[in-house]
């Protein structure tokens, strides 16, 4: 016979079975065999093989429990032998399964079945270790890892880091000896407040008891850590490797500890997160630039963010009080020679530069600029406090002589940045040039380079109340006095700077990386206020030439009070900007490069100095003519506006900036056609239109198609300026009024018109009555003898264009699809050769002949 025993005894009665295990009805020899899933002790161990003995007793069937029970031993002390058929696993209520015996017939042996205790509730735990990592392969659903540890200083502060390794997401809490809950334990390094020195709890579960994962756990005290690295003064020097460590999975965090004197700032640098501690182990600062305000010693705490492996490197020199940066001597002006330091800064770090400082007052620091766009740099004091900045500009006032410590980061994160640097004190004068005057007579100073972080000096002498503007090209210049205070915010804008007492300034020059042809760069020094050195100029009357010369500004002698019109043009006649200022040195005008325009009110009579081009011309050299003209013309010679029949006017330029002047005899409101030969092209003067008062009626133009409604006040001028390549010119033109008498002859309807051209006759105009064309039309003319191109335009009474051709042509058709029902004026302009042409005008739709 045999006998089965129950899967997992149960110490409670339960449906009608004993408490106890039964004894078995027959002697079995059994193997030894583990009983149940491998059920792990809260203390992480796993206990040892069950034993197992022969029962003698019927067990009942069905007496699984879901509490697991001590192992229980079955006797039998007499029993035939029987074989015993094997128990079918059961399936427990957490999911495992628990094993059953089968009992193998034996004559007269015994055995005894010992099963271990399992408990489905927990999963890892045992006592933790400040400093280690622990791991937990699994947990899962319900279960709960309990881990225990012991703190032995009171208000200590725990580290936690808790750290899921893979599966469900995990929870956890800090309790203490009364089971209250101090502290929840999330992702990331955690911090725990505790209470008295002595033994607390740290509990582990699935989130929400749902899937199975694992984790590594850490902890680590604030006041008494497992361990921590004292660091020697030299470590605090900018010359030291810093330390190298690697920071495992899962651990908390790495301590260092450390002195140095109260107030000191000391800079982490470390991509691991930091946690920096006073003597009284409160926190200081957690960025990377820390002053030590409160007594040591100190500790810093290290931690990566997910808690991964990390080899890092750290470094922590001391900005106050700095040793280990190369000594950085003050430069002078001009060639900074051996005072130049040189560096190499990796991306993302920094290099440091020492700096002694005679005597307080101004500095500047200069890079080369295109390395500077790459950097950030500031200068500290030896108390480590920033003096400036590379946001400070370039002017930095030290307050005190003494020690300073340039600090210069790489911001460009691809590469690393190879970068001379030197520091000049403005309130020092070695190295400044020799002294140069204000006059506007005097040669432009050429300044040499030698070197791409060099500050040059160009001393003068100044009154109170003078107001000095410099020219350069292409540098940033400043204004100092002679102890290097700035004396302009924006020293040299359009009205320059006024000098606050008599005295030495200096204009402080800077090079730019588009500076420095040929090894120098041209500079001048000038006043505006009672300028001298500038030739005269007085007004001249249209169509005379003025006179040219090589400096760039002019004296204008003016005999009234009121508006003019100036142009400054160079030797070509092209135009150029120009500003006009009053004796004292503030701008009157500042005039663009327009054409004929170019009006300016002066307020009464007296000397005002036009500057040519301030914005980029740096020269002595420059030939260049200024026109001042009164804004109102006088003695222009007056022209037919019938220019279709009347002989065309012609006229010239005789030098560069001359300005004709033409007066119309067409009535206001009306509306003018100027033409002009087509052979002429590029030399056909630029014209402006003016009424009575000066004022544009309409803009420039050379285009010989130019038309133009008379607004404003009659009489009405056009105003003729020269082509943009050359000084001298001649022309011709002819002006038909398109709108009122007398009227052209009429061009019938379907009959071709011949006209002949010459150079005294480019112009042919003809009417069409309103009963003599349809709404839509079409224009068709041919050269049928001589040379050159026509172009024909159709406009309305009122001298509106409704339709014209894109070119000249030799022959050519355009029709009008809309025609106004008024009279119409078609205007043909020729090249102005010898030759005929037949024209004739058609309904639109009408076949040609």
């Amino acid at each position: 016979m045999s006998a089965t025993l129950p899967s997992r005894p149960d110490n409670r009665t339960g449906r009608g079975f004993p408490r106890l295990a039964l004894v078995a009805t027959a002697v079995l020899t059994v193997p030894a065999f583990l009983v149940g899933p491998s059920a792990t002790s809260p203390g992480g161990t796993t206990p040892a093989a069950t034993t197992a003995t022969t029962s003698t007793a019927t067990a009942p069937t069905g007496a699984a429990s879901r509490e697991p029970s001590p192992a229980v031993a079955a006797v039998n002390p007499a029993a035939p032998t029987a074989p015993a058929p094997a128990a079918s696993p059961t399936p427990t209520q957490t999911g495992g399964t628990t094993a059953g015996l089968t009992a193998e017939p034996a004559p007269t042996r015994t055995a005894t079945v010992t099963q271990s205790p399992w408990n489905p509730r927990f999963a890892c735990g045992g006592a933790l270790t400040f400093g280690k990592v622990e791991t937990c392969a699994s947990i899962s659903y319900e279960q709960k890892s309990v881990w225990t540890f012991t703190t032995t200083a009171d208000s200590d502060l725990l580290y936690v880091r808790l750290r899921e390794v893979a599966g469900a997401s995990l929870s956890a809490r800090v309790t203490g000896r009364d089971g209250a809950v101090l502290c929840h334990i999330g992702s990331y390094l955690n911090e725990c407040q505790l209470g008295a020195a002595g033994a607390y709890t740290l509990t582990v579960t699935t989130y929400s008891g749902l899937g199975q994962g694992s984790y590594t756990l850490a902890v680590e005290s604030r006041r008494t850590p497992s361990e921590c690295e004292l660091l020697p003064e030299e470590f605090f020097s900018f010359a030291s490797p810093g330390v190298t460590k690697t920071l495992p999975a899962g651990a908390a965090t790495h301590c260092y500890a450390f002195d140095q004197p109260l107030d000191s700032v000391v800079m982490v640098r470390t991509d691991l997160r930091i946690q920096l501690l006073d003597g009284q182990h409160e926190p200081l600062c957690g960025g990377s630039m820390c002053t030590l305000s409160r007594p040591g010693p100190y500790r810093l705490f290290l931690h990566e963010l997910y808690g991964g492996q990390k080899t890092y490197i750290l470094t922590m020199p001391r900005l106050s009080q700095a040793v280990g940066c190369p000594a950085l001597p003050l430069a002078p002006f001009g060639d900074p020679g051996a005072a130049v330091g040189q560096a190499r800064v990796a991306p993302d770090q920094e290099t440091c530069h020492a700096l002694s400082v005679p005597t307080a007052g101004p500095v500047t620091v200069r890079f080369n600029l295109i390395d500077e766009q790459k950097l950030l740099w500031t200068l500290y004091d030896d108390a480590g406090q920033p003096a400036c900045s590379k946001s400070s500009a370039w002017y930095c006032a030290l307050p005190t002589a003494g020690r300073y410590t340039l600090l210069v980061r790489n911001e460009y994160h691809y590469n690393p940045v190879d970068y001379p640097v030197a520091v000049t004190a403005l309130h020092r004068d070695e190295g400044c040039a020799s002294a140069t005057g204000t006059s506007w007579d005097q040669p432009t100073l050429h300044v040499p380079l030698t070197s791409p972080v060099q500050t040059n000096c160009q001393p003068f002498q100044g009154n109170a109340g003078d107001r000095v503007i410099t020219y350069d090209f292409w540098n940033v210049t400043r204004l100092i006095d002679e102890s290097g205070a700035e004396v302009c915010a924006e020293p040299f804008g359009k009205d320059g700077c006024v000098l606050p007492a008599d005295g030495t300034y200096r204009v402080i020059s800077l090079l730019t990386p588009f500076t420095g042809q040929n090894g120098t760069y041209r500079l001048q020094v000038r006043r505006l206020s009672d300028a001298v050195g500038c030739p005269t100029v007085t007004p001249i009357s249209y169509g005379a030439a003025p006179a040219v010369g090589d400096i760039r500004c002019r004296s204008l002698d003016i005999p009234a009070a009121g508006e003019y019109r100036i142009h400054t043009v160079d030797a070509n006649n092209h135009r150029h900007t120009h500003r006009v200022f009053n004796q004292d040195g503030q701008m009157v005008c500042d005039i663009a490069a327009g054409w004929v325009d170019g009006k300016c009110m002066l307020p009464a009579a007296g000397r005002y100095t036009l500057v040519l081009n301030p914005s980029n011309l740096v020269d002595n050299a420059y030939t260049h003519a200024v026109a001042l003209l009164p804004a109102i013309p006088s003695g222009c010679a007056t022209v037919s506006d019938t220019g279709w029949r009347d002989a065309p006017h012609r006229g010239g330029f005789q030098g560069a900036g001359q300005v004709n002047c033409l007066r119309l005899p067409s009535p206001a409101g009306s509306r003018i056609a100027k033409s002009a030969p087509g052979e002429l092209g590029g030399e056909r003067p630029i014209m402006t239109v003016v009424d009575a008062t000066g004022t544009k009626v309409c803009g420039s133009s050379s285009e010989r198609g130019y038309t133009c409604r008379l607004n404003g006040q009659a009489p009405f001028f056009a105003l003729l300026e020269g082509r943009t390549d050359g000084s001298t010119s001649t022309y011709a033109m002819a002006f038909s009024r398109l709108d009122g008498p007398p009227a052209c002859p009429v061009l019938p309807r379907d009959v071709q018109t011949t006209l002949a051209t010459g150079p005294d006759r480019f112009t042919a105009c003809f009417s069409i009555p309103a009963d003599q064309h349809a709404a839509s039309g079409s224009f068709t003319w041919a050269r049928t003898s001589g040379t050159g191109t026509a172009e024909v335009t159709v406009f309305d009474s009122e001298g509106v264009e409704y339709c014209s051709p894109m070119l000249p042509a030799v022959q050519q058709t355009i029709t009008c699809t809309t025609l106004p029902d008024r009279p119409l004026t078609v205007l043909v302009e020729t090249d102005g050769a010898t030759a005929t042409y037949g024209l004739t005008h058609r309904e639109a739709s009408a076949p040609p002949a």
